[in-house]
């Protein structure tokens, strides 16, 4: 039966939380890179080995990150990936929807999975991201993706015109550009879950994924755009974990908790 929360429990995570966005702010990893190259270079970094795994559970988490508005325009003289942040104006002047350069979002949601302590546990076995013009491309777990938006965008111009990264030292590729469709790099033994706020079976999710067996890999759709629904085919269950509306990023936390509360990762 899984336990709930002690209070105790829920000050530490409060306070992981605080941690979290001081790292936002500034960086923990300074010593693996220098400030300069931090600033002009969009760069993935490798994050610490994961905690050894549990050997009884052979079960792990895999996300699908749907409708990532990761869109190209030339701006200024050059090519990048649009955002509204930065390209509002451009944006309204070309008459175009801001809600579909939303690029911000699948930036938080891969740093809500791959910022997580079920991630550091080594329990994310991988991440998928298609975006609206049909690209679909991986990210390796164990990739430190940029701390800035502007750096982010960097990054997905370099991966969508190079077809992968690698990392700069060891060569290895971090995110690459694969074939559709997604199903098959997906492990048969698999329970596919869309996470959608239009869907009417609405769930505590700690209590849904603590019902599912350790031996089963869950993998995860979330829809990164500002509104409609994910492309429901394949999927073997349909949820909602609120019955409010709540934004990408905070319905992949609240998933990634969960499984942290099923696999004890504290």
């Amino acid at each position: 039966m899984l336990r709930r929360c002690s209070a105790e429990t829920k000050r530490k995570r409060k306070g992981k939380a605080t941690v979290s966005k001081q790292e936002d702010e500034g960086d923990v990893n300074h010593k693996t890179r220098s400030p300069k190259k931090d600033q002009g270079d969009p760069s993935v970094h490798e994050r610490v080995p994961p905690l050894p795994s549990n050997p009884t559970i052979n079960g792990k988490a895999i996300f699908i990150v749907e409708n990532a508005a990761l869109n190209k325009g030339f701006v200024k003289k050059r090519w990048k990936i649009l955002n509204t942040e930065e390209d509002s104006n451009f944006l309204l002047r070309q008459k175009k929807n801001l809600g579909d350069y939303r690029s911000d979002i699948v930036y938080k949601v891969l740093r809500a999975i791959l910022d997580s302590p079920l991630n550091k546990a080594g329990m994310v076995e991988a991440i998928y991201v298609k975006t609206t013009k049909g690209a679909l491309f991986e990210v390796k777990p164990h990739v430190r993706i940029p701390r800035t938006l502007k750096r982010f965008c960097g990054l997905m111009l370099e991966l969508l015109e190079k077809k992968y990264v690698r990392n700069k030292d060891t060569q290895e590729t971090l995110l690459r550009v694969v074939e559709e469709p997604v199903t098959r790099y997906l492990p048969a033994n698999s329970r596919i879950i869309g996470l959608s706020p239009h869907s009417e079976k609405v769930v505590d999710i700690e209590g849904y994924v603590s019902a599912a067996s350790d031996d089963l890999n869950l993998i995860f759709v979330v829809g990164a755009m500002v509104g409609g629904k994910i492309n429901g085919q394949g999927t073997d269950d349909f949820i909602s974990v609120s019955e409010y509306p709540l934004e990408a990023k905070w319905c992949t936390e609240l998933t990634c908790e969960a499984l942290e509360e099923k696999w004890k990762i504290y």
